[in-house]
């Protein structure tokens, strides 16, 4: 993921258009605060933060509705660590797998990936085409040991 500060609205405005989602005001707000997060966030904690940061008028539906479009297309990771509600995450686009603490929630990007040997057999052996995989470890972090 990119340096919150670094992240400023044309870069935002580039990441939406990446995704192919039109850059409203409310998915740059949504996506602006996603982005000052260094691990991952739920829509409710977006909200809140939303609407006490920038005292905005943005309505919880449209947070999810948001957060959701910009998971299916791929601009921000979604994570399922967290009991009943799903967290957002925005990573970098390269190809990576998350270890998330299961007491803090810190998220940790994972770039090196073994599995390619192993899922080409397994696909295999299913009579199964492969079009990609997602991997969520979960644990403890070092200060939460």
């Amino acid at each position: 993921m990119q340096e919150a500060a670094q992240i400023g609205e044309p870069e935002l405005v580039e990441l939406l258009t990446q995704g192919g989602v039109r850059a409203t005001r409310q998915r740059l707000e949504i996506l602006g605060e996603l982005a000052r997060e260094p691990d991952d966030a739920t829509a409710q904690t977006l909200w809140r933060r939303l609407r006490e940061r920038e005292g905005s008028a943005i309505g919880l539906a449209t947070v999810y509705r948001t957060l959701s479009l910009l998971s299916e297309q791929g601009v921000i990771d979604a994570l399922s660590h967290h009991d009943g509600e799903l967290c957002y995450r925005l990573c970098g686009d390269a190809h990576h797998h998350h270890l998330v603490c299961s007491s803090c929630h810190r998220v940790v990007e994972i770039r090196e990936c073994g599995l390619d040997d192993w899922l080409s057999r397994v696909s295999a052996r299913h009579d199964f085409v492969t079009t990609g995989h997602t991997i969520e470890l979960t644990g403890l972090c070092p200060a939460c040991r």
